[in-house]
């Protein structure tokens, strides 16, 4: 990642890194009902393209805190979701997974993001919105047989359908060179959608190059597959990561939080600590509610 990010951006950022850390620490203290998915490490990609998908229907997945935070920015109803609390945008049924909002829904159901955001495109064609759906899926998803299906109408309908695929390599447990044969540039390409794969962590580069791209969609409707190249330094979940000391290792040294604090360690450092205490300030917070009316000993059967 360059050195050069601006406010705005490494605070997000660090907020995102900031949440998924007490996440993880609520989850060990039994305070997390369920299960839980952290992004830690691919909180650039929706910090990067949430700027250009403002007006547009967002699609995540079980991994969405950072693409629900970068559209957002307010950590507090999340937290409150997750841990069934007042103030929650789905009443605390929906949990750390499955959340509305504005435009913007998660599901922890594999490839579904794809189909509704399909539908969503489809919708804006028909009523002449200059608007894009996009569904955040990762690598393993492409097991899915939705995802084709969905991708073959979007590409005859010439939908305005943006798949975002982060693909951290590894799929639950199993490395992605065990369970896809072939490439998601490839299974682009079987259906004519344009596709462009990207490796950097840089924000501004990012958003540089995929900014006409964006626009192009808007303008001349058409599905469009972007992939990137990038790491996740959790657990699947929880506590069940099975990559050994050196794969951890390897992981590690792509964090772009690394690359950023060795070119400004005073300001990433100082970032870092603002937003870790806005983060506990708001952990107090949420765990000083009411239990959310539906998630309460007293909720109606």
């Amino acid at each position: 990642m360059a050195s050069v990010v601006s406010d705005t951006d490494l605070d997000l950022l660090l907020l995102i890194r900031a949440f998924e850390e007490a996440l993880l620490d609520l989850f060990a203290s039994g305070e997390v009902s369920g299960t839980t998915h952290t992004c830690l490490g691919q909180e650039y990609v929706p910090v990067a393209l949430e700027p250009m998908l403002r007006d547009d229907f967002v699609l995540g997945n079980h991994r969405s805190h950072g693409h629900y935070l970068a559209r957002f920015g307010d950590p507090a109803p999340l937290l409150a979701e997750i841990l069934g609390r007042a103030g929650a945008p789905c009443a605390g049924v929906g949990g750390s997974q499955h959340i509305l909002r504005d435009g913007f829904v998660t599901t922890g159901v594999q490839g579904q993001g794809v189909a509704v955001a399909t539908g969503m495109a489809l919708h804006y064609q028909r009523t002449g919105q200059r608007r894009i759906a996009a569904a955040y899926i990762g690598d393993g998803t492409w097991g899915e047989g939705v995802v084709y299906e969905a991708l073959n109408m979007a590409q005859l309908w010439q939908l305005p359908l943006l798949v975002v695929v982060e693909n951290n390599g590894i799929a639950q447990s199993t490395p992605t060179t065990r369970q896809m044969a072939g490439s998601v540039a490839s299974r682009a390409a079987a259906f004519g959608v344009e596709y462009t794969g990207l490796a950097t962590t840089d924000i501004g580069d990012i958003r540089r190059r995929l900014g006409p791209m964006i626009d192009e969609i808007r303008s001349a409707p058409h599905p469009l597959v972007v992939e990137f190249d990038t790491v996740r330094l959790g657990p699947h979940s929880k506590g069940d990561d099975t990559r050994d000391a050196h794969q951890l290792a390897l992981a590690r040294q792509r964090d772009w939080l690394g690359a950023l604090r060795a070119a400004d360690p005073e300001r990433v450092d100082a970032a870092r600590a603002r937003q870790r205490a806005h983060v506990a300030r708001v952990v107090e917070a949420v765990r000083e509610r009411p239990l959310s009316e539906w998630r309460s000993p007293d909720a109606p059967a």
